[in-house]
C-alpha cells in the first residue's frame, strides 16, 4: 500500500482544488455539528454544516443547515448542560426536514434554555 502526503493539492493548471472526498469515510463522519449558547441571544460558538440556530421558544430551537440534506433520513443527537436537578426531562431532536430539525430541551417537564448545547448530525447527504 502506498501513502501520499501533501499540504496542498493543485489542479494541473496550478489552481487550488477542494479537499478530496473519501466515499468510504463520508458516511461515517459527521455531516454537521454545532456547539451553541442557548440562553439570552442564541449564539453559535463553533460549527460545521450548520448555518444558524433559530430560537423558537424556551427550550426549543431550529438547527438550520448550511447545505440542504439530500433527504430527511439522518440521525441527530444532542447534549445539553443541565441547569437544575434533572427529573422528567431530556433532549429530543424531531421534525426532520432537509433544511433543519427541531431540538427540544426539557427539565422537570418544562422547556429550558441552557448555556451549552452540542449537536451532531450523521447521514442525509448524497
Amino acid at each position: 500500500m502506498s501513502t501520499i502526503k501533501a499540504n496542498t493539492l493543485l489542479h494541473s493548471d496550478g489552481s487550488t482544488t477542494t479537499q478530496p472526498s473519501i466515499p468510504a469515510l463520508d458516511t461515517r463522519m459527521a455531516t454537521a455539528w454545532v456547539n451553541f449558547n442557548g440562553t439570552g441571544s442564541v449564539a453559535i460558538r463553533s460549527s460545521y454544516g450548520v448555518s444558524s440556530i433559530t430560537d423558537s421558544a424556551t427550550g426549543i430551537f431550529l438547527i438550520n443547515f448550511a447545505t440542504a440534506m439530500a433527504n430527511a433520513n439522518y440521525a441527530a443527537t444532542a447534549t445539553s448542560h443541565r441547569t437544575v436537578t434533572w427529573a422528567n426531562g431530556g433532549i429530543d431532536a424531531n421534525n426532520y426536514t432537509t433544511t433543519n430539525f427541531r431540538l427540544e430541551n426539557v427539565e422537570n417537564s418544562t422547556g429550558v434554555d441552557t448555556p451549552t448545547f452540542g449537536v451532531q448530525v450523521m447521514g442525509g447527504q448524497a
